[in-house]
C-alpha cells in the first residue's frame, strides 16, 4: 500500500461518520493485541486550547527527556501532523505501512470502525512500536464517548476550558457538555481542571468523586501577564519572580500555559523542562504570523469562546486599531454570534467558503454581517478573498486577520505562497 492509497482508505470510511461509542475501537484494538495498554497518557479533553496545551505539554515531556508521541486533530497542512514522536510526524512510508496491516484486521469485524477510530488505532499502534515513553493524546469529539476513551490508566487528566459547541452530539447547556468532557476521568488519577465556570467545577467534581480521582483546579487569577508584542509573550505566576516567556502568540495562551504548567508540576517534572516547554512550544493556526507585509495573521477561532480570545488579543496588540478580516465557517456553528464579537475589530470583512461540505457559503455569512450594520464582502473562493483582502490591507496599513475554521489554513498557506509568486514574476 502506498501513501496516497493509504490516506484514500481512511477517508474512504469518513461517510460512516461520527458514531460514538467504544465498542468497535475495543474490538478493533483488541484483533492488534492492545497496544494501547503498554502506553502511558496525558490525556486532554476540551472544547477550546487541547491543541496548545498538547503541544507545550509534549515540549515539556521532550525537556525531561522522554520519548514523546502526540495525537491531536484536526490536521491543518498534512495528515501525517495528527500522529507525531518527538515533534516529528509519522512518514507517509509509515503511515502506509501501519494502514496496510490495520485495513484487513478492520475489515474483517462485524460492524468496521469509523475513520476516526481507525486514525486512532493507528496512533496507539505506532507509539507502542516507537516505544514512547508518554504520550499526549488529545480526545476527538467529547470524550466519554470518543475512541481516544478506551485508555484504561492515564498519569493524568486535563480538561480546558468548557463552552457550547457540537451541542447536537454533546449536550445544550455548559453542565451538559462538561459531563461529556468529564467521562475521561478515570480511577485515581490526577485531575487537572481549567475552568473557573461554577457548573464545570460541580460536574467534573462530581465525576471526579465518583473515581476518587484527585482534582486540581488551576487558579487563573495567579496569572499576571506582564508583555504582548508579535514576538510573543511575557508572564508572571503570583508569588513567583521569574517570568515565564513564550513564542505562542495570543493573549489566550498563557491561561492555556498555566493548565500545562499546573499538569507538569503535579506529574513532578523539573522547572527546568517546564520553562523551556513553555518557552519552545509551537502551534500553527492559533494567532500565527503567516507574512509580515502586509502583517498577516491566522488564527483558527471557530466558535464563540474561540472567537472571544482572538478579540481580545487584537485589542490587546494594536491597541484599538482595527483589522481587516477574512473569515469563513461551518454552518453548523454559531456564527451569527462570532459575526457580532468580529465587529469589534473589523475595518471591513472579506467572507469566503472553507473547503468542507458542513461550510457556511460566503454569500450567508456576508448577509449576517451585513444584517449587523458591517458590510462584508463575500468573495468567490480563498485565493480571491486573499488578494482582494491583503490589497486593502497594502493600502491602509492595516494588519490583515484571518479567522474561522481550520479547514481554510492550508488553502490560505497555498494561496500565500502562490501569491508571493506571483508578485516576484510581475
Amino acid at each position: 500500500m502506498t501513501y496516497n492509497e493509504a490516506i484514500a482508505y481512511i477517508h474512504s470510511i469518513c461517510w460512516r461518520g461520527s458514531r460514538p461509542g467504544l465498542e468497535r475501537i475495543n474490538v478493533l484494538c483488541d484483533l492488534l493485541g492492545n497496544p494501547q495498554d503498554a502506553l502511558s497518557f496525558i490525556h486532554v479533553a476540551g472544547t477550546n486550547g487541547k491543541g496548545s496545551v498538547c503541544a507545550m505539554l509534549a515540549e515539556i515531556c521532550q525537556h525531561a527527556g522522554h520519548r514523546t508521541g502526540m495525537f491531536t486533530s484536526p490536521y491543518v497542512r498534512q495528515f501525517n501532523e495528527r500522529i507525531s514522536v518527538d515533534g516529528i510526524p509519522i512518514s507517509n512510508s509509515r503511515l502506509a505501512e501501519i494502514i496496510a496491516r490495520i485495513r484487513p484486521v478492520a475489515e474483517s469485524m462485524e460492524d468496521p470502525p469509523t475513520e476516526f477510530e481507525l486514525i486512532t488505532a493507528a496512533a496507539f499502534l505506532y507509539f507502542c512500536e516507537e516505544q514512547c515513553q508518554i504520550v499526549i493524546l488529545e480526545a476527538g469529539l467529547g470524550g466519554r464517548l470518543d475512541s481516544t476513551n478506551i485508555i484504561k490508566t492515564p498519569v493524568a487528566t486535563v480538561i480546558t476550558g468548557i463552552g457550547l459547541d457540537h451541542t447536537a452530539q454533546l449536550g445544550s447547556t455548559i453542565a451538559e457538555i462538561a459531563g461529556e468532557k468529564a467521562g475521561i476521568i478515570k480511577p485515581g488519577c490526577p485531575v487537572i481542571l481549567g475552568s473557573s465556570e461554577e457548573d464545570v467545577q460541580r460536574v467534573v467534581g462530581e465525576k471526579a468523586d465518583l473515581e476518587k480521582a484527585p482534582v486540581y483546579s488551576v487558579n487563573f487569577d495567579k496569572l499576571q501577564i506582564d508583555e504582548v508584542s508579535l514576538e510573543g509573550t511575557r508572564f508572571f505566576l503570583a508569588d513567583e519572580r521569574q517570568p515565564y516567556h513564550m513564542r505562542l502568540l495570543g493573549k489566550y495562551q498563557p491561561r492555556n500555559a498555566i493548565i500545562a504548567i499546573e499538569t507538569a508540576r503535579v506529574l513532578g517534572f523539573s522547572e527546568k523542562s517546564i520553562r523551556a516547554g513553555i518557552e519552545n512550544a509551537r502551534w500553527p493556526a492559533r494567532f500565527e504570523i503567516l507574512q509580515r507585509d502586509p502583517l498577516v495573521i491566522f488564527d483558527g477561532g471557530h466558535n464563540p469562546l474561540g472567537v472571544d480570545a482572538v478579540v481580545d488579543t487584537v485589542k490587546a496588540l494594536f491597541l484599538g486599531k482595527k483589522v481587516h478580516v477574512l473569515t469563513g465557517v461551518m454552518a453548523d456553528k454559531e456564527y451569527i454570534s462570532m459575526a457580532m464579537q468580529l465587529q469589534e475589530i473589523a475595518a471591513s470583512v472579506f467572507c469566503v467558503t472553507p473547503g468542507n461540505p458542513r461550510a457556511l457559503a460566503a454569500e450567508e455569512y456576508a448577509v449576517v454581517f451585513a444584517k449587523a450594520g458591517m458590510p462584508a464582502r463575500p468573495v468567490e473562493n480563498i485565493e480571491d478573498g486573499l488578494e482582494a483582502a491583503m490589497r486593502k490591507a497594502r493600502s491602509d496599513g492595516r494588519p490583515l486577520l484571518i479567522v474561522g475554521s481550520l479547514y481554510m489554513y492550508k488553502d490560505v498557506r497555498e494561496s500565500l505562497e502562490y501569491l508571493e509568486q506571483k508578485r516576484k514574476m510581475q
